[in-house]
């Protein structure tokens, strides 16, 4: 094989973000061989512009039609598992979007068919691939500034107008889409939180469902989180604000470092460090002055530059398969990001703290009682398709 024939399962924004990136010769060493949509208008593009792409209206015909050695699963969220596990069974290697699914009980039992598996799963966490992440992944997993204390994210820039919410049937739906802002927005800052601090063994939460917009799910979200070392965190997000903001803090025993991603300044896009000349552990037991704060400085810290997201990916994707190289992300990884956000949901719903890992039947019955009560919008007002290829 020298090619990865691949499969778009769902072109929708994302779905035809990744073939145009393909078009573009982005991902050299995959070969998009076949489309579908439920809509065959969103096939529309694909029939004009790409002509040796065969579409179809069913994914299970495009799964089993042989013209593909993997599938990327571009879906509305619910079915992305029942999607995996069938592309799987058919022999066929599977790129997920995310989320890997709405709850947990429903991942965890796809991960453990994956695992009897020796085709590929892995998960579009695109933003991994940013040297900003990956360069604070790497001090942190030094040890050199020791453990971790607090994390704070506020990512509050995902404005959103009601016309988006009502472009399609099953947004901002219990039973279209399981979520608001944390199962749509927010899957990939999810699991940078967890990818870089760990994840935290109690989970505090207030998720607002419909402030800002006419929708059932939540828009406004605060998150409160312990971790077994006993450091804490808080993770705030809304589609709600405007301008918003993408501010990560994460304060070590000898450091802090500090991404702000929303920055209206020249440097805003950067990873700084503060390095304390000693440990605020040790400062605090042995200080001769009450008021006695250790000195330090802040530099920006260099990076390789590199920020290839959607595309680094797939490339990954396909080089695992035809060489067995790394992947970005395991399909598996998928699950530790949905476990915070169920713990959100649950939190807030029985309006206490809730322990990791949760309760997955009782978040299970309490879901199915918000899907019960769940409307789907009559009518969908047309938007134009967006390019998100360059978005999180």
């Amino acid at each position: 094989m020298e090619k990865v024939r691949l499969g778009v399962i769902g072109v929708g924004n994302m779905g035809s973000a990744h073939i145009r990136n393909w078009a573009g010769g982005m991902t050299p060493e995959i070969e998009v061989s076949a489309a579908c949509d439920i809509d065959e208008k969103k096939l529309g593009f694909v029939k004009e512009q790409f002509p040796g792409v065969k579409c179809f209206t069913d994914a299970s015909e495009l799964i089993h039609s042989g013209l593909c050695d993997a599938v990327l699963i571009a879906t509305p969220h619910y079915i992305h598992p029942d999607l995996t596990k069938e592309a799987m069974e058919a022999g066929l290697h599977v790129m997920s979007e995310k989320p890997a699914g709405v709850y947990t009980k429903q991942v965890r039992e796809l991960i453990d068919y994956t695992e009897t598996s020796d085709k590929t799963y892995a998960i579009m966490f695109n933003q991994r691939t940013n040297c900003l992440y990956r360069k604070m992944k790497e001090l942190i997993d030094s040890k050199k500034y020791g453990e971790i204390k607090r994390v704070s994210w506020i990512i509050t820039d995902w404005f959103r107008t009601q016309q988006y919410y009502d472009s399609g049937a099953w947004r901002a739906t219990w039973s279209g889409e399981g979520g608001g802002v944390m199962l749509n927005q927010c899957p990939h800052q999810l699991d940078l939180w967890q990818w870089l601090c760990g994840m935290p063994n109690k989970i505090r939460a207030f998720c607002h469902e419909g402030k800002w917009h006419d929708i059932e799910v939540e828009d406004d979200v605060t998150i409160y989180a312990e971790y077994p070392n006993g450091a804490t965190g808080t993770f705030i997000t809304t589609t709600g604000d405007c301008p918003g903001t993408n501010r990560l803090e994460i304060t070590l025993d000898g450091a802090k470092l500090l991404c702000d991603m929303s920055s209206p300044f020249p440097e805003g896009d950067a990873l700084w460090i503060y390095e304390l000349e000693g440990s605020t552990a040790d400062q605090i037991a042995h200080a001769e002055k009450g008021f006695e704060k250790l000195p330090g400085a802040w530099r920006k810290v260099e990076t390789d530059g590199q920020n290839p997201q959607h595309t680094g990916v797939l490339n990954a994707f396909a080089s695992h398969i035809l060489r067995g190289e790394p992947l970005v992300a395991e399909g598996k990884e998928g699950i530790n990001g949905l476990m915070i956000s169920n713990a959100a949901f649950l939190s807030s719903w029985l309006n206490k703290t809730v322990e990791l890992p949760v309760d997955e039947d009782l978040y299970w019955d309490l879901l199915q009682k918000k899907i019960a009560g769940s409307r789907r919008q009559k009518s969908v007002k047309e938007t134009k398709v967006e390019d998100l290829s360059g978005t999180y």
